[in-house]
């Protein structure tokens, strides 16, 4: 029987600090577990719908074996933030009471810089093909979304990724195409083994794990504006997106391979 993926629920005690780096302005905070989180709020420009690609996109890597930080669903207060000086921040926690999504705060992590840290092939290809599976247009070498942590590569923030929904239509399109943008992966050129990858990892996104991880999806985050659908409907266009890319991942793979070779 497969286990099934699961989140810890945290209380967010207290705001740290801002992380300005990330366009959605995240935040280093404490929960009542007593550890420190990377905090992503559903009040910030993309809303719920970067935490929902962050949380299928992070679980997807973990499934397929790759190293995420513990990803929490972190509950605000709504009396959260209100002693908060600056104005920015405080409109952002004021607009994300209730459930928002926090990555575990790797302490001493560095940024993983493609010149200083060679990747052996295998998990350079593994890496590309989730991101083009996932359609993650954000691990370039300007932001590679990655961290060495005792010595080992670590993925993070995968808000940008499964982008149709944000306009929401021809999404079954979108499911069937190549993903150009894989041109600008960072460890694209390390990727010398994306047909081995392809084999290996499309075995073991089963129909019943990529359930399992859209089902992971609050309702809270499913209800949105000028949309009819239901909250099961709305995961099931995610599951339906996931299992058409699935099938058809040797467009996206060879689209890969093509980008690949312009490079070497």
């Amino acid at each position: 029987m497969t286990e099934q993926p699961f989140l810890r629920t945290v209380n967010v005690t207290r705001y740290i600090q801002p992380l300005r780096e990330g366009g959605s302005l995240p935040a280093l905070a404490e929960a009542d577990d007593g550890f420190k989180y990377v905090l992503k709020f559903k009040g910030n420009g993309h809303g719920v719908k970067a935490l929902i690609a962050e949380l299928i996109g992070g679980e997807i890597a973990r499934c397929l074996g790759l190293k995420i930080p513990e990803l929490v669903f972190a509950n605000l207060d709504e009396a959260f933030g209100r002693t908060e000086a600056d104005e920015e921040i405080q409109d952002l926690l004021q607009g994300s009471q209730g459930l928002n999504l926090a990555l575990h705060f790797l302490s001493g992590a560095i940024t993983f810089d493609p010149v200083v840290t060679k990747t052996d092939a295998k998990l350079a290809s593994q890496i590309v093909w989730l991101d083009a599976f996932i359609t993650n247009v954000d691990r370039t070498f300007r932001n590679t979304n990655m961290l060495i942590f005792h010595k080992e590569l670590w993925l993070i923030d995968h808000g940008a990724c499964l982008y149709f929904h944000h306009s929401w239509t021809n999404w079954e399109n979108h499911a069937k195409s190549p993903f150009a943008f894989i041109k600008d992966h960072v460890l694209l050129p390390q990727a010398s083994l994306l047909e081995e990858a392809n084999t290996e990892l499309k075995k073991i996104l089963t129909e019943e794990k990529l359930r399992s991880i859209v089902a992971l999806i609050p309702d809270e985050w499913l209800h949105w504006e000028g949309m009819e659908e239901t909250p099961d409907m709305l995961r099931d266009v995610y599951f339906q997106f996931l299992m058409i890319r699935l099938n058809h991942s040797d467009i996206f793979t060879k689209e890969a391979q093509d980008a690949r070779k312009t490079l070497i």
